[in-house]
């Protein structure tokens, strides 16, 4: 058993990831690979992940935003500023 696996919560040292952010992130990363780096709609991403641990929808939604993996689509748009 590895560190990870007994405090799945503790952010690892080295990037400051959980063992369930670096899953997430690697899920999406292969996802975006077989979609031809296509953007991976949540539903897919989200049934992916739960392959490995579960998550509900929107702590998934709160996990990606957190990440800055969110498409351009869903950030808040800033007005454009004059000079």
């Amino acid at each position: 058993m590895n560190a990870g696996e007994r405090y799945p919560g503790i952010p690892d040292v080295r990037d400051g990831l959980t063992r369930q952010e670096r899953i997430v992130l690697y899920v999406l990363h292969q996802t975006q690979k077989e979609r031809g780096g296509r953007n991976v709609p949540t539903a897919m991403l989200w049934g992916r992940v739960c392959e490995h641990f579960y998550i509900s929808p929107e702590d998934l939604s709160l996990m990606l935003a957190r990440l800055g993996a969110m498409g351009d689509a869903l950030k808040p748009r800033t007005p454009p500023q004059d000079e």
